[in-house]
């Protein structure tokens, strides 16, 4: 197949053959074909920074961002789910539609509202195998009020489903949209909370394929608590927890309050990105698990294909997560986890933690790192030379010592976090971590063979208009892949500028684009995800392909429709790091507190520019847990 070829370009003569033939041509040059541009992208980047933040919809942080698709880019009356009904606390039935919050109801910090699996499920309300995008508000005031009429603190949660943010709020995250490439059909790729977005990243599924080689495994229930394949919760990893075995000194970090909240999630056995970066060595990798019967016969196919037709050099990897290991910002006053570190980790959101083959695997384990180390990483120049793939998140605190701008004490204990997910990250501390590292890696001399994608995990229960990809049901069971839309903001010096890119894809797109940009063995496409497939195909018919989306099956976008093709033929100049730094001056006040805002990034939202009148409930309230209405 055409696609699996061009993945294998950056180990064949193919490389040299398709640059061979883009030399500047005379006159106006020629768009490149898929296959020149990706061996351009191959050859221009070595190294792929992934910023992985928590818990927004794409109409919740760019609906209104100047030509996206959002939410005054039709006609309201076309808009799926644009005006939707809300009962009133005396028991009226009213509507509601989209509304503008920003500094004046410090949006920066929001209450956290329901982002199940079920309870995404019902927002999209999937009638007629079509997402129709119009419950949102009715789902999340119905969950906090289920009979008679809503109280108060429900009406407002139904609201705040609703309300949307723009570059009053999070100014630095649109600067970046506006100067770079925004991409503004990213779905998740599983309908549910963090953990199945924080799996995908790496992974392309969430334990599809380990269902079907493994019945008993499945998800049982509705899928929002227990263990079970595929994830559909955030059921926290088996390694680490009580129930491993491992001694207390080999044992990986969790942290002690959120491990205690959540069940624990089975060992996860099926194919993933840490499996196919090792490359030609994976073999020998795989040999160092401490219980390869209970670890790899998932994987052993996939490892010895790797080995035999990968042939790909070991591509260096890190997972970088605020908390895992010692920070800054611990000190001996507060819980401790196994290995005596500090609370500020969220270990559900440590996918490579729920592999078994990584977690229980003493060389696998050094890939896994605290969010101070790749600040140290990029300060001291100690990344590896060849390049490689880094994902980076934040957790309940955050490096800088920051506090909310919102005065309220209740805000200023509740929301230090710095991922960006509702209900103990404040948005702007957030986009400053963002920030603080794009300005690390800009400053680096990493930036010049570099990509940086922004990205979130999933949409947080927020309402989006646009309706998701319906890729995979298992007949009897909720939809489960795609889910609402997320953003995703591609950065590098061989991007295009201003730019929306309008192809379709989810989390996989990610993990395609590192095949791709590495020269691996897409996931969907090695034996053992295959073999799963075909049992699905069997059981359910061959009309869906039941494995990791990252392959020709799924038609997900690679990303590379980012890229500036004058830039990858050394025709048109890199973009330089004015671009991407935020003067220090600038980020180190937050924007509420500064004014940095819309005007001084010279945007104007679409409406703003359309004068579409902004009505907010007269009754609303941003944080109606935190600080409850009288």
């Amino acid at each position: 197949m055409f696609f699996a070829a061009r993945t294998f370009l950056a180990t064949s003569a193919a490389v040299s053959l398709l640059l061979a033939t883009l030399a500047a041509p005379t006159g106006a040059a020629a768009p490149l074909s898929d296959a020149q541009r990706l061996a351009l992208v191959q050859r221009s980047v070595k190294y792929v920074f992934v910023i992985y933040q928590e818990n927004r919809s794409f109409d919740s942080y760019f609906g209104t961002f100047p030509n996206a698709d959002g939410l005054y880019s039709h006609i309201p009356a076309r808009l799926a789910g644009f005006e939707q009904p809300l009962i009133n606390t005396d028991g009226t039935t009213t509507t509601i539609k989209p509304f503008r919050i920003g500094p004046e109801q410090f949006a920066a910090d929001l209450d956290d509202i329901d982002h199940s699996h079920t309870g995404t499920v019902k927002k999209i309300h999937i009638a007629n195998g079509v997402p129709q995008m119009d419950a949102f508000a009715t789902t999340e005031e119905r969950k906090y009020s289920p009979a008679g009429n809503p109280s108060l603190q429900a009406k407002q949660m139904g609201e705040l489903a609703i309300a949307h943010e723009d570059c009053d709020t999070i100014p630095f995250l649109w600067n970046y949209a506006n100067r770079f490439v925004l991409f503004d059909h990213i779905f998740e790729e599983m309908t549910g909370p963090s953990t199945p977005g924080n799996l995908s990243i790496i992974a392309a599924q969430t334990g599809i394929t380990q269902m079907l080689l493994h019945p008993d495994a499945k998800v049982t229930g509705n899928g929002d608590s227990g263990p079970g394949v595929p994830v559909l919760n955030d059921a926290a990893p088996f390694w680490g927890s009580g129930s491993d075995t491992t001694t207390a000194a080999e044992k990986i970090p969790v942290n002690p309050i959120t491990q205690a909240r959540y069940q624990i999630q089975r060992n996860l056995t099926f194919a993933s990105l840490p499996l196919t970066l090792e490359g030609r060595n994976i073999g020998n990798v795989a040999r160092t698990d401490r219980d390869p019967q209970g670890d790899l016969p998932d994987v052993l196919a996939d490892i010895a294909d790797i080995t035999k037709t990968g042939g790909v050099t070991p591509v260096p990897w890190g997972w970088y997560e605020e908390g895992f290991d010692r920070e800054p910002t611990d000190d001996t006053s507060g819980p401790t986890d196994a290995a005596g570190r500090h609370a500020s980790y969220v270990t559900h959101h440590n996918s490579p933690a729920y592999f078994g083959y990584v977690a229980n695997n003493p060389q696998m384990r050094t890939h896994l790192h605290g969010l101070d180390d790749f600040e140290k990483a990029l300060d001291m120049r100690t990344l590896p030379k060849g390049g490689g793939l880094y994902y980076i998140k934040g957790g309940y605190k955050n490096l800088r010592g920051l506090k909310p701008a919102n005065p309220d004490p209740k805000v200023q204990k509740a929301f230090v976090g710095d991922d960006d997910h509702p209900g103990y990250s404040d948005a702007q501390i957030s986009e400053g971590m963002v920030a603080d590292t794009i300005n690390r890696i800009a400053r680096s001399p990493y930036w010049a063979q570099s990509v940086i994608i922004v990205t979130w995990d999933d949409s947080e229960g927020d309402y989006d208009h646009v309706p998701p990809n319906v890729r995979q049901v298992i007949p009897g069971e909720d939809a489960i892949s795609d889910g609402p839309r997320v953003p995703l903001i591609l950065i590098s010096p061989f991007a295009k500028e201003h730019a929306i890119v309008n192809a379709s894809g989810d989390q996989a797109s990610v993990v395609r684009f590192a095949d791709e940009v590495f020269g691996l063995k897409p996931l969907g496409l090695l034996p053992d995800e295959l073999r799963a497939n075909d049992i699905g195909q069997r059981l359910f018919g061959s009309a869906q392909f039941f494995g990791p989306l990252d392959g020709p099956q799924s038609g997900v976008t690679d990303l590379i429709g980012a890229f500036d093709d004058e830039r990858l033929r050394g025709t048109r100049p890199p973009v330089t790091i004015d671009k991407v730094i935020v003067p220090d001056a600038i980020l180190d006040a937050l924007p509420q507190q500064s004014g940095y805002g819309c005007k001084a990034i010279g945007i104007v939202p679409t409406d703003v520019q359309l004068k579409i009148p902004n009505v907010i409930p007269a009754d609303f309230n941003p944080r109606p847990r935190t600080n409850p209405s009288p």
